[in-house]
């Protein structure tokens, strides 16, 4: 086993059964509801949580701050061990800033020791997906400066494709304007979004329905991923509230990657990102094709 730590932020989506299975450290985000305030550590119920948004709760979100990235890393670099932490996409949050500012006082403090810290350009279960990959590599007996440079060159390979059937929360959070989520609504229109070679969540194509913007969400795994039909690899799939929605996705997929059956994994989309999609949301992660734009 490699004597350094594989850390992220707790907006990797997976659960906590899987990051102790696969040895990885997790530093937590804030959310509050209705002004309470919580840990994004899943001691909330998840489901809970979705049916306080539905009612119309109003929830708020907090990064990890420096004093905690300090304790959080300074654990593991006593005990001798070096550490590489990516943190959730700079294009979506500013944590990696804090992340920086806690991993530069403790370099000073401990400098014999390593501690690296990567943008993972990525969000939600697929953030979870290159962690468990770097997991694999560290298993294989990678070095941790070859990890660091594995997931400098390959993270953009990691493909997000999102889509909600609640438009309520992209208004809220400014993703869309109001008059754009009213029409939505009443016409159904479904966006279908990515992440981009930036980290920053983008609107692709709209769809008038449920089942249309599920059948395009699979159609762009079978365009993008590795081997197309052919792909083997891992694929997860994130929901807020909507399992039935995640299981036809999984279905569409099964059909058109016959070799993914049986072998998607589904998690919940967490508290801090849940926040700001809101119940209603899917989100598929495969390898595939490089972002471009």
């Amino acid at each position: 086993m490699a004597d350094y730590v594989i850390s992220c932020c707790s907006t990797s989506d997976l659960n906590l059964e899987h990051y102790v299975k696969r040895n990885i450290k997790v530093a937590y985000f804030h959310y509050e509801i209705d002004g309470k305030p919580y840990l994004d550590d899943g001691e909330y119920p998840i489901a809970e949580f979705y049916k306080a948004m539905a009612a119309g709760a109003m929830t708020k979100t907090s990064q990890i701050n420096v004093d905690e990235y300090i304790a959080h890393f300074e654990q593991y670099l006593k005990a001798g061990n070096d550490i590489i932490h990516l943190t959730l996409s700079s294009g979506i949050s500013g944590t990696i800033n804090s992340a920086n500012v806690a991993a530069n006082e403790l370099r000073e403090k401990y400098p014999d020791r390593k501690l690296y810290i990567i943008d993972s350009l990525a969000a939600s279960s697929g953030y979870g997906l290159l962690m468990d990959k770097i997991a694999d590599l560290r298993d294989e007996g990678r070095s941790i400066e070859e990890v660091k440079s594995w997931v400098i060159e390959n993270r953009l390979y990691l493909n997000h494709w999102f889509f909600t059937t609640d438009l309520t929360y992209f208004v809220r959070g400014g993703r869309i304007t109001k008059a754009a989520g009213w029409v939505g609504g009443a016409l159904k229109i479904c966006p279908l979004l990515d992440v981009d070679k930036e980290g920053k969540l983008v609107p692709r194509t709209k769809h008038r329905g449920k089942e249309n913007v599920i059948h395009a969400a699979a159609q762009k795994m079978l365009e993008n991923a590795n081997g197309g039909a052919e792909y083997a690899d891992k694929c997860y799939i994130s929901q807020s509230a909507c399992m039935d929605d995640a299981e036809k996705l999984i279905r569409e997929i099964e059909a058109l990657v016959p070799a993914m059956k049986g072998k998607i994994e589904i998690y919940d989309i967490g508290t801090t990102i849940g926040s700001h999609t809101g119940p209603g949301t899917v989100a598929l992660f495969f390898w595939g094709k490089k972002r471009e734009d």
